[in-house]
């Protein structure tokens, strides 16, 4: 499964490599179990020279990111049904694209 939260933080602060990384204690100095830790509100900044995108601009961004993927499926599944509506068999058509 894809972590759409770290490939949409990858498309902001792009000169900074690394300018992210996640809070490992709350507030209240209790530690934040691994499997919590990689969310918006968890985020810090590694790179004081970076700017914290919002919430709502990494959602945005995800968002953009689901719907590339989704298109990308559909676009796929539309080719694959030409070619079969043009003749081509199962075993043809994987043999050509490796679908």
């Amino acid at each position: 499964m894809k972590d759409y939260l770290q490939l949409a933080l990858a498309h902001f602060n792009t000169d900074k490599p690394q300018w992210y990384g996640w809070k490992k204690y709350n507030d209240d100095e209790s530690i934040i179990p691994n499997d919590q830790r990689m969310s918006y509100e968890n985020l810090i900044l590694n790179d004081n020279t970076a700017t914290m995108p919002t919430e709502a601009e990494v959602n945005a961004k995800i968002a953009e990111l689901q719907q590339a993927d989704t298109d990308k499926e559909t676009k796929k599944a539309t080719a694959k049904q030409k070619l079969i509506d043009l003749g081509l068999t199962e075993e043809e058509i994987k043999a050509l694209i490796g679908v």
